[in-house]
C-alpha cells in the first residue's frame, strides 16, 4: 500500500482552500470529542446514535427507544464524520489534505462542500444496497474521500505525487497510476475480497458520485483529462 505526500499541482482559482481544510479540521475535532478519551462506551453510543444503519434505515429493524439518534435520513452525513480509530481517520484525512484542495479549486468552496457531502450520501446509498439489512453501522469519510479521488484523477491524469510506497519507499508517479491503482484495488477488494469490516461498496459509490458529479460541477472551462503538468522547482521531500 502507499501513503500520499505531496502533489505537484499549484492552485489556479482560489487562493486558500478553506472548505477542504475546515472539513479535515472539523473531522479532527468530532473525533476527538466523540472518543471522549477513549471511552469505549461512550465511542458506542456516538455510533449507534449517528452512523449509518442500514437496517433501521430501510425499516427492518428499530433503534433502541428512549436513546437519542439522529434522524435515519441525516446519517448520511453524519456518519461520515465519525471513524473507528486514529488510524481510520489519519488515513482519510491525508488523501483530503492531498486531493481535496485541487478539486475545490476546480469548482469553488461552496459547490466543493456540497460535492464533499452528495459523495458521502452516494457512498452510502451503494453500502445500503449491497447490505440493506445489516445492523452494523457504517462510518467515515471514505465515502466522500472517494468522490475526491475519482474527480482529482478525472482532473489531473498526468500530475506528479509524491508517495511513501509500503510506508518507507518515497516515490514520484503520475496521478494516473497512483490513484488508478488505488480505484482499480477498491473494485478488486468489491468483487473478490473476503467478507470484513471495510464497506468497498461505499467506497465505489464515492467513486461513481465523485465521477459524475465533477462532470457538472467544475467551473466552466476547466478541462477534464488535462494533459499540461505544471512546471514547479522543488525540492525532493525529506522522508
Amino acid at each position: 500500500m502507499f501513503v500520499p505526500l505531496h502533489d505537484q499541482n499549484p492552485l489556479r482559482y482560489i487562493k486558500f482552500p478553506w472548505a477542504t481544510r475546515g472539513i479535515v479540521v472539523l473531522n479532527v475535532l468530532v473525533f476527538m470529542f466523540y472518543q471522549r478519551g477513549g471511552n469505549a462506551d461512550a465511542e458506542a453510543a456516538s455510533v449507534m446514535a449517528f452512523g449509518l444503519i442500514p437496517s433501521t434505515l430501510m425499516g427492518i429493524h428499530v433503534r433502541t427507544p428512549g436513546i437519542f439518534h439522529a434522524p435515519e435520513w441525516m446519517t448520511f452525513i453524519t456518519s461520515s464524520f465519525l471513524h473507528g480509530d486514529i488510524w481510520h481517520l489519519a488515513g482519510n484525512m491525508l488523501f483530503l489534505w492531498v486531493f481535496g484542495d485541487n478539486v475545490e479549486d476546480a469548482m469553488g468552496h461552496w459547490r466543493f462542500i456540497l460535492f464533499y457531502f452528495l459523495c458521502a450520501i452516494g457512498g452510502g446509498l451503494a453500502h445500503v444496497a449491497v447490505a440493506p439489512g445489516s445492523d452494523m453501522a457504517l462510518i467515515g469519510a471514505s465515502g466522500s474521500v472517494a468522490g475526491v479521488i475519482a474527480a482529482y484523477f478525472l482532473l489531473h491524469p498526468r500530475v506528479k505525487i509524491w508517495i511513501l510506497l509500503l510506508f518507507r519507499i518515497p516515490l514520484r508517479l503520475r496521478t494516473v497510476w497512483v490513484l488508478g491503482f488505488w480505484i482499480l484495488l477498491q473494485l478488486y477488494n468489491f468483487l473478490f475480497g473476503p467478507p470484513g469490516e471495510i464497506s468497498w461498496a461505499a467506497h465505489l459509490g464515492g467513486l461513481t458520485t465523485g465521477a459524475v458529479l465533477i462532470l457538472m460541477m467544475r467551473r466552466q472551462g476547466v478541462p477534464l483529462l488535462a494533459r499540461e503538468e505544471p512546471e514547479l522547482i522543488t525540492a525532493e521531500p525529506v522522508v
